[in-house]
């Protein structure tokens, strides 16, 4: 569903992306790993064209993202950005349902809600929630709203990007089961970026380890703590002295 053929993306002298090669396969779940700074928002910016590569390709679904209608190309994609980026004067419903009620994916407003409730029930919130507002809401119902969004128009990728931040352990484990789910239940292809190793071994199928601008390492999930690259073995374990460098 998704490759990256040799990406690069400099800013100024900060080479960001230094030949990325990556696939995707269409409904699987894919998650990113790598520090702070190693590209990892950059990928995504990328692949959604919010970011134009200094060279190489990107293609979806066989075709490069250059060439298709842009409005066309982004009504495949949800997202579930980091720290939930709800609106905070709209409420719930109009929050989840907001690609429904405008541009080519606009439905009537009567329809647009039913969609939202219904997309709140999956989950796990009630349809009273839809019209409260986000400051009203926990941080875990937030996160479950943004979800809720990201999957409104029934999309054909999703990205989450750092879906449990904020979150305490067993909300977390729940929004990694329910995003396990869902990318299940939809068939979606999935693009995930987190630091957190319970995220990854609940959502993943497949791990690709971004550092110093290229793929490190990449394979199924059920091969990473047998991958024998110190990079890796590094990150996964949270181990302070490895070949990655700390700033101390």
């Amino acid at each position: 569903m998704i490759r990256l053929s040799e990406v690069q993306k400099s800013f100024g002298s900060n080479a960001v992306l230094r030949g990325v090669n990556l696939e995707v396969a269409k409904g699987t779940s894919t998650v990113v790993i790598g520090g702070s700074g190693t590209g990892k928002s950059v990928l995504l910016k990328c692949i959604l064209g919010l970011v134009t590569p200094d060279s190489g390709r990107i293609e979806v679904a066989g075709k490069d993202i250059t060439t298709q209608p842009r409005d066309e190309f982004l009504a495949r994609f949800g997202m579930l950005f980091q720290g939930g980026a709800l609106f905070d004067s709209l409420p719930v419903w109009q929050n989840v349902a907001f690609r429904l009620l405008r541009g080519e994916l606009k439905r009537p407003k009567a329809e647009a809600r039913d969609i939202a409730i219904e997309k709140l029930r999956r989950v796990g919130l009630t349809p009273d929630v839809a019209d409260r507002l986000p400051a009203e809401l926990s941080g875990g119902m937030q996160k479950r709203v943004s979800l809720a969004r990201a999957i409104a128009a029934n999309p054909e990728i999703i990205f989450f990007d750092e879906p449990t931040t904020g979150l305490d352990p067993i909300m977390s484990g729940v929004i990694n089961d329910l995003i396990r789910e869902i990318v299940s239940e939809m068939g979606a292809t999935a693009i995930t970026i987190t630091h957190d190793m319970s995220s990854v071994r609940a959502i993943a199928d497949r791990v690709a380890m971004l550092h110093k601008g290229k793929i490190r390492w990449e394979g199924p999930i059920s091969e990473m703590d047998a991958s024998n690259d110190p990079y890796v073995d590094q990150f996964i374990h949270g181990r302070a002295h490895g070949p990655i460098e700390t700033v101390r």
